[in-house]
């Protein structure tokens, strides 16, 4: 039997919530919505939509390079976002900078609001760890 290679941040809502931030099955791994979430877990730049952005795509490429992937392996996001008219310049514009010539699948919704105080977006993903790097 295998054994799932799974990737924490060590942050309590992993363990209150009862999840992994990302589960590798095969060649696909599956990330669990990332954030601005600190080295401690707390959130960072509560209202700040850009910076929040900012330092999820950080997040992100915490993941990426756990499993030695690259953001040309990311096959599917979906961005969930606080306020979607107001923040969706700003999302385009950053993830365009985030993604560069490449284009993953993706999806936006429009949320009311998210787990934490001040959160204005959370990006969950699928990297395809056999994709050319």
């Amino acid at each position: 039997m295998t054994t799932p290679s799974t990737f924490h941040l060590d942050v309590p809502a992993e363990d209150d919530f009862g999840y992994v931030q990302a589960i590798k099955s095969g060649d696909l791994v599956h990330v669990s919505g990332q954030l601005a979430f600190g080295e401690a877990g707390e959130l960072l730049h509560a209202g700040d939509f850009t910076a929040q952005l900012k330092q999820t795509h950080a997040n992100m490429d915490k993941v990426l390079a756990h499993y030695g992937a690259t953001r040309n392996q990311v096959i599917a996001q979906t961005l969930y976002l606080v306020n979607l008219h107001r923040h969706s310049a700003a999302t385009m514009k950053g993830n365009l900078a985030y993604f560069g010539d490449h284009r993953p699948a993706a999806t936006a919704l429009g949320v009311t609001e998210l787990t934490f105080p001040g959160q204005l977006i959370e990006i969950s993903f699928v990297i395809d760890t056999k994709l050319p790097a």
